[in-house]
């Protein structure tokens, strides 16, 4: 395993981070493909072993036993201080808003109920996990900012964001003294690389780490013709992301596909070692053991220049999808203009 600096902050983090969205209580009604405590407890521990330190989570992921799961098997398998621990806290409900909760009192009572959840003093890595449009962004940066002076976290990332949402709010938070976001986890693979317009040349500039979450495009780019799961099987959210009939992905996917023949390796390794190339550290899921071992492959495979490009080539522009499709109000009307703009190209 590599380790590399996270940003501009002082954790040493693996080049792959766990991402924990599949563990947790599948009877919580979030996702039905989650699984158990004991399998959990098997993964990290497979993954630690691979030399991973790095473990990705939020407070909405299977209404917080995500976070149960992953704290007491973190707490049994590994010293604090040799893992880097991230969460996501949600934005204010219309109930906090009508009750007069701030933003920065909901912060702290966000990462007080995760900081429970996982039996711990502190993360380290605290993610704003989808952007609050109700919410002003001074009362976001000074409720984070109290969360790093109070010792809850030792650094702010953020997540499902545009260029220059972060671009405002650190700069808000460079002038009032406050803490800045080290990091930045959106949307990112093979067959939807929008965050290379703006938001990569904005990390590169400013030294932000980027810990792109889907990575594999949930499975559609690991998994050949026939091969399936129960997440692929079961999770409509991924479908929503993906339309599984798009020529141009398919053509991505052939590509992986055909590579990983040549090199005798999966397609994971393929699909990871092309973002190895561009991300500071991209979030794999699991829900088996053998998933990590991939992943840990990918980070000493390197493509060659060429391989590169030929595995770019097809790609075409696509619209807005996930969280940040859903999430903020001009959707409908840019639905509409992505529409009529692809009809011209």
């Amino acid at each position: 395993m590599e380790y590399t600096k996270l940003g501009t902050s002082g954790l040493k983090v693996s080049r792959i981070c766990l991402g924990c969205m599949g563990f947790g209580d599948a009877a919580c009604g979030q996702h039905s493909w989650t699984v158990d405590e004991t399998e959990t407890r098997a993964i990290i521990k497979h993954a630690l072993d691979r030399g991973v330190n790095f473990f990705d989570t939020a407070i909405a992921y299977q209404s917080g036993t995500s976070e149960r799961y992953v704290g007491r098997a973190l707490r049994d398998f590994a010293r604090r201080e040799k893992v880097v621990l991230a969460t996501k806290f949600l934005p204010r409900t219309q109930e906090d808003i009508a009750a007069g909760i701030s933003g920065q009192e909901h912060i702290r009572r966000m990462i007080e109920g995760s900081l429970t959840n996982l039996g711990m003093d502190y993360v380290d890595l605290y993610i704003y996990h989808m952007w609050d449009y109700n919410t002003p962004m001074e009362e976001i940066m000074e409720g984070l900012n109290a969360a790093v002076h109070a010792g809850k976290t030792r650094y702010i990332g953020i997540a499902n964001a545009f260029a220059w949402q972060v671009a405002e709010m650190n700069a808000l938070a460079r002038d009032r003294g406050w803490a800045e976001f080290v990091s930045v986890q959106n949307h990112w693979n093979l067959i939807f690389r929008e965050e290379e317009r703006e938001m990569l040349p904005y990390c590169r500039e400013r030294h932000l780490a980027t810990t792109p979450y889907s990575a594999l495009a949930s499975g559609r780019l690991s998994r050949r013709p026939g091969e399936t799961s129960k997440r692929l099987a079961e999770d409509s959210y991924a479908r929503f992301k993906y339309d599984a009939t798009a020529d141009e992905d398919a053509r991505i996917v052939d590509r992986v596909r055909e590579l990983s023949d040549r090199h005798g390796v999966p397609m994971t390794v393929i699909s990871l070692a092309w973002l190895l190339t561009k991300a500071t550290a991209p979030i794999v899921g699991a829900t088996k053991t053998r998933h990590i071992d991939a992943p840990a492959a990918a980070v000493d495979f390197k493509l060659t220049a060429d391989e590169i490009a030929y595995l770019e080539e097809p790609y075409v522009p696509h619209p807005l999808s996930g969280v940040m499709a859903q999430n903020r109000p001009e959707t409908a009307r840019e639905k509409k203009v992505w529409s009529v703009g692809k009809q011209r190209l």
